[in-house]
């Protein structure tokens, strides 16, 4: 089984080499550096197998971007806490959303409205539509990326279906095909960056249900969800394209 590689940083002024990558399925780090072949150099190594591969890294990419402890322990917040982010937030919000579906809008009762017919009557003036307008009016900016299957699965063409009534109360809500999103290593986090100060992790159990937020802090890993950001912005399509791209 391929790995999950998840992208951990790198201090290379260009993106390249050396990085760091994490298994997410192992917790194993993967090194990406300058190979040790120097016959000298290998045979002073202490049990080199000859299986075994050297790189050579500067020591401040482990110090920046690797692990700080051996077992990460989540900071989780409040559900009321993680509401109130959306109103006290600065400057930008900004959200990558990863899964194929979600628990919550199955139990729309929209959602039913939209497997039967297609189309989704929306109400533009709930909660959150309201609470968005009176951030933007008030100079924040608030956008996401959705991965979107090829093709999408029923849960992400409802997303589609719903999606004019973020835009109309002023969010910028792009979408980018899997196959993108994994050649550009995005992962399967779904979270929200704030102020790209602040970190909000969705955790999500199996069956789609979600349960909790994780707050990240760390400015060494608010970084990388913020380089995500980029990652997935660029060439992202507006929601109204793609949808219209699904038709032809």
């Amino acid at each position: 089984m391929a790995r999950r590689l998840r992208f951990t940083g790198t201090d290379s002024k260009n993106g390249g080499c050396p990085a760091l990558h994490e298994d997410t399925r192992s917790g194993e780090i993967i090194v990406q550096g300058r190979p040790v072949t120097d016959s000298e150099d290998l045979d002073r190594l202490q049990h080199f197998g000859p299986d075994d591969a050297a790189v050579a890294v500067p020591r401040k990419l482990l110090v920046h971007h690797g692990p700080k402890e051996l077992d990460r322990v989540p900071d989780i917040i409040s559900l009321d806490e993680f509401g109130q982010l959306f109103e006290t937030f600065e400057h930008t919000a900004w959200r990558l959303e990863t899964r194929r579906g979600y628990a919550s809008d199955r139990e729309d009762p929209t959602y039913l409205e939209f497997v039967e017919t297609g189309s989704i009557a929306l109400d533009y003036d709930d909660d959150w539509s309201q609470n968005i307008r009176a951030q933007v009016a008030a100079g924040k900016t608030i956008g996401r990326v959705r991965i979107l299957d090829e093709p999408p699965t029923e849960g992400q063409l409802f997303l589609l279906a719903d999606s004019p009534r973020n835009t109309a109360a002023g969010e910028d809500i792009r979408c980018l095909p899997r196959s993108e999103a994994e050649a550009r290593l995005l992962g399967d986090d779904d979270f929200w960056v704030f102020d790209s100060r602040l970190v909000a992790r969705l955790r999500f159990d199996e069956a789609d249900v979600f349960h909790d937020v994780e707050v990240i802090t760390d400015p060494v890993e608010v970084l990388r969800y913020c380089q995500l950001r980029d990652a997935a912005m660029h060439g992202a399509v507006p929601c109204a394209e793609f949808a219209e791209g699904l038709k032809g």
